[in-house]
């Protein structure tokens, strides 16, 4: 991955295969962003088997098949559905077209692993949630913040284990750059992309919900800002959110499009975690002025206080995780009400979001 950009976002792990080759076979269907790399080399290092991919772009097309040599190019979407061994299909497309592709791949009898955010309305919930009922199919979500970053999977180890107590407030901060020019121009569409707080503002509310252990929440206030971007006046380039869960756990997180050239790495992602015990600090990416490494997790505790640096230890069991519950039906990688519930929520920030500029 290109640490300044992160537009192919593609995390390596250890490999750490919980299939033998071939016992779980599955597919890559439009590759309009970055992360479907991401997806698909996380499978890939837990044992699944690519065995195709489909873009309507010839040159992703060609992008894809020499990071995955191997792969099959599929003359259709129709192609991959109608092939009985492809379990799961994995796709990127446009953030608003996601939903849509879901439908098809469920209808045709396969899970369904999707980018974030996974679906821009309501309405798609509405119809996700039905499909998923009737075709007992997985909607399975790329929540990549949490899931494709070792530090994040860390802290969520030290919460199980009692580390902070109970989970009371998280704080997230999730700056991007923008690299206007490099960017496709649905991006810059609202009713494709669905806006900030939907579209990265999705890491963090899934987050929220994860560390605190709400089954819900509400949206106490959102905003939204185009500060500096007039030439895209349908973008966002600032949004914040405050939620408040079922559980009593309050969150607040910002997003924005203002990493500056200077950076490293494409954004200083941060979460702070307080609980009743004790606070965890993320510093994802970076660790700026000290180490360009990422995964970088700090604990104070009553009885530490601790810097773990666990870049290359922890790995990524999500992958794993997702491909045995697609075997076994069973749902340990994440339930599927939690990535509706994170989704529905991201929707509802951006609906009910106060415009400040």
């Amino acid at each position: 991955m290109n640490k300044m950009d992160g537009m192919n976002y593609a995390p390596k792990g250890k490999p750490n295969p919980v299939v033998a080759q071939g016992d779980f076979v599955f597919a890559a269907i439009a590759l309009d962003h970055g992360h479907i790399y991401g997806m698909c080399n996380g499978l890939v290092e837990a044992g699944g088997t690519l065995k195709y991919v489909y873009d309507r772009d010839e040159t992703r097309m060609d992008a894809f098949c020499r990071a995955f040599p191997g792969v099959k190019r599929a003359r259709s979407e129709e192609e991959i559905l109608n092939d009985p061994e492809v379990r799961l299909v994995a796709g990127a497309a446009v953030t608003s077209e996601r939903c849509a592709l879901g439908l098809r791949v469920m209808d045709a009898g396969k899970d369904y692993f999707t980018d974030k955010a996974p679906l821009t309305t309501l309405e798609q919930l509405e119809q996700a949630r039905a499909k998923v009922k009737q075709t007992g199919r997985k909607y399975a979500v790329y929540y990549s913040e949490r899931l494709h970053e070792e530090g994040s999977v860390f802290a969520g180890q030290l919460i199980e284990q009692g580390a902070i107590g109970r989970v009371i407030q998280t704080i997230g901060m999730g700056p991007h750059r923008l690299n206007a020019k490099s960017r496709p121009d649905w991006f810059f569409v609202k009713e494709k992309y669905g806006g900030i707080l939907c579209d990265i503002g999705s890491h963090q509310i899934e987050q929220f919900l994860y560390y605190t252990g709400a089954k819900d929440a509400n949206v106490v206030r959102s905003q939204i800002a185009n500060y500096n971007n007039p030439d895209y006046p349908e973008l966002d380039d600032f949004g914040d959110a405050m939620l408040a869960a079922d559980n009593g756990a309050t969150g607040y997180f910002r997003v924005d499009w203002f990493t500056p050239n200077g950076l490293g790495t494409w954004g200083d992602g941060r979460t702070f975690i307080l609980g009743t015990e004790g606070y965890i600090e993320l510093r994802k990416y970076t660790n700026v002025g000290a180490a360009s490494r990422g995964a970088n997790v700090f604990l104070v505790n009553g009885d530490r206080e601790t810097h773990y640096q666990v870049e290359g230890q922890v790995g990524y069991p999500y992958f794993g995780q997702l491909i045995l519950d697609c075997l076994n039906r069973t749902e340990n990688a994440m339930t599927q009400e939690h990535a509706f519930k994170a989704a529905e929520l991201c929707v509802r920030a951006q609906l009910q979001a106060v415009k400040l500029q």
